[in-house]
């Protein structure tokens, strides 16, 4: 799989190819130093359509050594980013969720205003209207039993 670029759409073909590009975006946000805030990356699609495969490969990329499994029922992990400095990445999963208050309830505000944290939303419209303004946006498309569309939209960005 290429490098990763703005707007830009990748086509996955096996689940091994969609943890490489979750990989391949952490390491790009990685690369991209400290940040005044939190970076919030918030993933769409359908049931099956790969999010939580692609959130295996980010936190990889992230360093982080724990199973990454899908937090439906307890709706938040928190995993520890050993590296370039210590911070925390945070899985969300917002398919249980009716109300936004809900995340807010479990410290969504104070999550997001580390800027050593960094947060992946799963089923994130359900939470839109809380998300930040320069939220990475992640979409997920079936196209077949392993196919998938997957489109990276980078905020502020030119291409």
């Amino acid at each position: 799989m290429k490098n990763i670029k703005v707007g830009e759409k990748y086509r996955s073909r096996s689940a091994s190819q969609t943890k490489r590009l979750g990989e391949k975006m952490a390491h790009r946000i990685l690369e991209q130093g400290r940040r005044k805030k939190a970076l919030v990356v918030a993933l769409t699609g359908e049931l099956g359509g790969g999010k939580t495969t692609f959130i295996q490969g980010f936190a990889r990329g992230l360093g982080v050594a724990e199973k990454i499994l899908s937090p439906t029922f307890v709706i938040l992990k928190r995993f520890e980013v050993p590296n370039p400095r210590p911070s925390f990445f945070y899985h969300l999963d917002c398919y249980r969720i009716h109300e936004a208050k809900e995340i807010l309830d479990l410290g969504f505000k104070k999550i997001i205003s580390n800027p050593g944290n960094i947060a992946a939303v799963e089923w994130a419209y359900r939470i839109k209207n809380i998300l930040p303004e320069d939220t990475v946006g992640v979409h997920f498309e079936i196209k077949g039993k392993e196919e998938r569309i997957i489109r990276i939209k980078w905020p502020n960005k030119k291409k």
